[in-house]
This record gives C-alpha cells, structure tokens and sequence, in this order.
C-alpha cells in the first residue's frame, strides 16, 4: 500500500475512534468506556487501535494534544487583539461542541479537565504583566489558577446549558469576569499580614 493510501487509513481509523470515544462518553461516562466497547463501536479491530493507542488513556490523551494545540494557536494569534483571540479560542470550542461536552462534562475525564486547567493556567501566566517582585511570591500561581477555573467552568457552563449564548458573547463575559479578578489582583499591593 502506497504511503499516502496507509496514512488515510490511520487517519480514518483514528477518527473512526475517536468518535465512538464521544458517543460512548456521552452514552455511558467516560469511566465505564472499554477499549472493546470503542472498537466494536467503531468496526474497528482492537489491533489496529493498540497500533495507534496504548489505552483509552492514551487516546485521549493524544485527542486533548492536539485539540490543545489547534486551541491555542488560535488564541496565541499576535496580530489580532485579546479578546478577539478569546473569541476564536470559544469558536473552537463550538465547531467540536460535543467532545469538549462529553470530555468535560459530567459523565466526561477528569484527568481531561485537569489537564485543560493547567494548560490554560500557562496560558494566562504568560499573558499576564506580573511585576518581578509579584512573580517571586509563593501565592504567585493564584492569579492564573483561579482565572483558569473561571475559564474552564465559562465553558462548561456554556456547552452544558447547550451554548445559549453565540461564541462571542460568552467570550466577552467570561473576559470580563477574567477582568474584574485581574484588576483586583493588580491592587494587592503588599502581602497581607
């Protein structure tokens, strides 16, 4: 088989997987999914998912990679202002409403949760404009915690109420929010006592 021909049929199969993944999570939750039950669902052998996957770990992991990436290019986007980033980061969220609904919601992974927490607590530290003295104290890490949980929760919200609001809009709410926990973190001058 030509390479361009098996590199098709790897990415079939992986999309074939991933698929069955969603609905099964949204089916079942993500816990009680088998590495059986995603195959069958997929008509595809459990050989040619442990040529691509480990586990169903591994499979999600590698979705949340590369979901991750395509999701922060689009926001790591110079030439267009923040919160118009903020706007294409909640647009990616709606064209692949139902993975990110059924990975985050309830029946979805925690590990996945968590790993977007912290991505998106990298996300806001580098964005922020911390002065020197501020980024050396121990409680340094709260700022981009915290605005990272209003992030994620923003987005569950959002795709568990079935998005009742356009990307935009929740974009600009979820940026105020973020602002108004920014402009009360600028004014901690000192370390209270």
């Amino acid at each position: 088989m030509s390479q361009s021909g098996e590199n098709l049929r790897v990415r079939r199969t992986r999309r074939l997987l991933r698929g069955a993944l969603v609905e099964l999570i949204e089916e079942r939750g993500f816990d009680k999914v088998t590495v059986g039950e995603v195959t069958e669902r997929a008509m595809v052998s459990r050989a040619s998912f442990y040529r691509n996957y480990r586990d169903k770990y591994h499979l999600v992991e590698q979705i949340f990679d590369e979901a991750m990436a395509e999701l922060l290019g689009a926001a790591a986007d110079g030439s267009r202002p923040p919160l118009e980033r903020w706007v294409g980061f909640f647009e990616h969220i709606a064209a692949r409403h139902r993975f990110y609904g059924a990975l985050l919601g309830r029946k979805g992974s925690p590990w996945f949760a968590d790993r977007m927490r912290t991505a998106l607590a990298e996300m806001v530290a580098e964005h922020l404009e911390v002065p020197d003295e501020a980024a050396a104290a121990p409680e340094a890490g709260l700022v981009p915690t915290v605005l990272a949980s209003v992030f994620l929760q923003s987005i569950t919200w959002w795709l568990e109420n079935g998005r009742p609001v356009p990307p935009r809009e929740i974009a600009h709410r979820s940026a105020r929010l973020a602002g108004a926990l920014i402009t009360e973190a600028n004014g901690w001058g000192g370390r209270p006592r």
